[in-house]
């Protein structure tokens, strides 16, 4: 009797093991590449023919100039000219900062202090530039994270053409 027990718990176990090598497997093999591959995404919306420039106007830091990022409401097409560049035309440094946390399946998350590499240390600084390439329709509200009354957004649609 002992040792029908001793045999049925050796058998459980080995089961058990097997049971997880098969679930550590299937997550390592199957689930995390599946997760974690990057969508696929036509070439002409990750290289769209044109680029909108957004100017950032001089004096723009400060609230009492009605204009700060020129245009502040932009219309961009899927394939077409969805990539924006925003121009610093004044000697300030400011930011290009998404207001809901964006975050784009190709580019990225939406917010120049994300780019290091691409700016100074997250700002653009005066005469400098910075670009964001959007890969899906939507409305993308930003701010500048030191001059929040700075606004604008960018609204993504389809290309029906």
């Amino acid at each position: 009797m002992q040792a029908a027990r001793s045999h049925a718990a050796g058998i459980s176990m080995t089961a058990f093991i097997v049971a997880v090598a098969v679930s550590l497997a299937y997550y390592q093999y199957v689930y995390v590449p599946e997760a974690n591959r990057t969508p696929y995404v036509p070439p002409e919306v990750r290289n769209p023919e044109q680029t909108i420039p957004v100017t950032i106007v001089k004096d723009a830091g400060l609230e009492s100039n009605p204009k700060n990022y020129v245009p502040n409401d932009v219309r961009a097409v899927l394939g077409l000219s969805n990539k924006v560049t925003w121009i610093n035309q004044d000697p300030n440094f400011h930011t290009v900062t998404s207001d809901d946390g964006y975050v784009d399946a190709i580019s990225g998350k939406f917010d120049s202090q994300a780019h290091l590499d691409e700016t100074f240390n997250g700002f653009i600084a005066g005469g400098g530039s910075w670009s964001f390439t959007f890969t899906k329709a939507g409305d993308y509200a930003y701010h500048c994270v030191p001059h929040p009354f700075m606004q604008g957004v960018i609204r993504v649609v389809e290309n029906f053409a």
